[in-house]
């Protein structure tokens, strides 16, 4: 397929305040697009419409949460309103709440799948038949390598995003009369965002991602070239890679959790908050996490062959 031209295309950006979709927001702007950009965080989003103007796109800003039903209806119906169509659709809000799954609060678990899992559904649900009645369209959901890999102490976002994906196939298949509508995944690494700030944690201890961790627009860019040339599914980063072949290797989770249960031990104490879940964070919204250092850089390929090594040395053991 050839490469679409983003001049002008009118695209929906949820979560578009921070993290990865501020970066997204950002790349499209500098194709010319025209964004609407959701979140819950009005000061955030006029923050990020004016750097789109700057970058050469043109944003428009609507707060909304992806965890109501009429927000995200009203979302769809307000830009046809205004532009007459939607072009590519982008389901990037995300949220998550870290700690042993029993000391999580269960609204804390229930917000994590109202905004990942069912604030996907609202997206694709809002979208499809305005899609359906042009006879084109582009939905892209970020996953992330939680859709593939179950990560221990996020049991609730792992079943979203494992849920999201399963959707996203499924939805996938009942579209095949329309060749013109596509479904696209893209499933990014650990990126360096705010998330681990700003998001629900009830470990008592600060929360850093264990690397390697990549620049979030590393993952903008490739949401932008899904709208450019849609596929199925584009990966980000090499853990993203070895989730695939993670899935198939016994004892996969409780390496990872072992990983995980360092890293903790290593964190200092603080208290425990429910971040985000329920509104927008106080903290800078911004692309970066400023978890990457030189140091990080360079010890990447070392991580990345050390988790290797581990899952290998998994499996040979749980095959013995």
């Amino acid at each position: 397929m050839h490469s679409q031209d983003l001049r002008n295309a009118i695209v929906v950006l949820t979560g578009a305040s921070s993290g990865i979709g501020r970066a997204t927001a950002y790349e499209f702007a500098r194709h010319g697009a025209t964004l609407f950009l959701a979140a819950r965080d009005r000061h955030a989003l006029h923050d990020v419409a004016e750097a789109c103007h700057r970058l050469g796109g043109q944003a428009r800003i609507v707060v909304a949460d992806v965890s109501k039903s009429d927000d995200m209806e009203n979302l769809a119906q307000g830009v046809i309103a205004t532009a007459g169509r939607i072009d590519v659709w982008v389901n990037n809000a995300g949220i998550g709440a870290l700690g042993p799954f029993e000391e999580v609060p269960l609204e804390s678990h229930e917000q994590v799948v109202q905004t990942d899992l069912l604030g996907g559904l609202r997206g694709a649900h809002a979208v499809l038949p305005h899609f359906k009645r042009q006879g084109r369209g582009i939905l892209i959901n970020n996953i992330s390598l939680g859709g593939w890999a179950p990560q221990p102490y996020a049991a609730s976002y792992s079943a979203a995003k494992f849920g999201l994906r399963a959707f996203a196939e499924s939805l996938r298949g009942e579209l095949w009369r329309w060749p013109d509508l596509h479904v696209c995944n893209v499933y990014p690494s650990v990126m360096d965002t705010p998330g681990f700030r700003d998001g629900g944690n009830y470990t008592g201890r600060r929360l850093k991602p264990v690397p390697p961790v990549y620049d979030p627009r590393r993952t903008a860019k490739a949401i932008v070239s899904l709208a450019r040339r849609p596929r199925h599914s584009v990966y980000v980063g090499l853990p993203a890679v070895m989730s695939l072949i993670a899935q198939f290797v016994p004892g996969y989770s409780l390496i990872n959790a072992r990983l995980v249960d360092y890293s903790l031990r290593r964190a200092r104490p603080m208290p425990t908050s429910s971040g985000n879940l329920f509104g927008p964070p106080s903290g800078e919204r911004r692309i970066d996490g400023h978890y990457r250092s030189s140091r990080l850089r360079l010890g990447v390929l070392a991580a990345a062959s050390a988790a290797t090594a581990l899952v290998v040395a998994g499996w040979l053991a749980r095959k013995r």
